[in-house]
Order: C-alpha cells, then sequence, then structure tokens
C-alpha cells in the first residue's frame, strides 16, 4: 500500500498583499534605523571618560616591535623607527 500525493506545481499564493508588504518593509526600516542608532550610542564612551590620547609605542626586543597604540588600540606601525 503506497501513501502518494498529487502535487501540483504552479504559482504560489502570495504570503501578503502589496500593502502588507510595504508596510513590513517600512517597519523593517525604521527598526533598523533605531537599531544602528542605539548601537553608535552604546559605541560611544560618555563624556567623562574622554581625555587626552594616550599614546604607546613599543620596540623591546620580542615585542611588536615599531607597534604604536592610542589609547591600546593598535593603528599601525613605524617601520625603521627603534625608539622615541
Amino acid at each position: 500500500m503506497s501513501s502518494s500525493k498529487e502535487l501540483r506545481w504552479g504559482k504560489a499564493p502570495a504570503p501578503f498583499s502589496e500593502a502588507g508588504r510595504s508596510l513590513a518593509a517600512a517597519s523593517l526600516q525604521s527598526a533598523s534605523a533605531l537599531l544602528a542608532r542605539l548601537a553608535q550610542s552604546l559605541a560611544r564612551e560618555p563624556a567623562s571618560a574622554v581625555s587626552d590620547p594616550r599614546f604607546e609605542f613599543h620596540a623591546e626586543a620580542g615585542a611588536s616591535e615599531g607597534a604604536l597604540y592610542v589609547d591600546g588600540r593598535f593603528v599601525g606601525w613605524l617601520p625603521g623607527v627603534s625608539r622615541l
């Protein structure tokens, strides 16, 4: 005994009307913009924590020779510089 169903190939009905799709797209874009602004505000340091930048340079043997850091973040290399 076989259990098979007839498959009909054709165009599936659209799950949303054009107005519904436009409303969903507008809602998602608004939510995305809101989340992007929230992420940027969370990524910023509070005004009280902002101070003069702190520069670090490493030229010790065995360390990252010539590496330049600003506030603990690597910003680049200073080729050919052995000390500041």
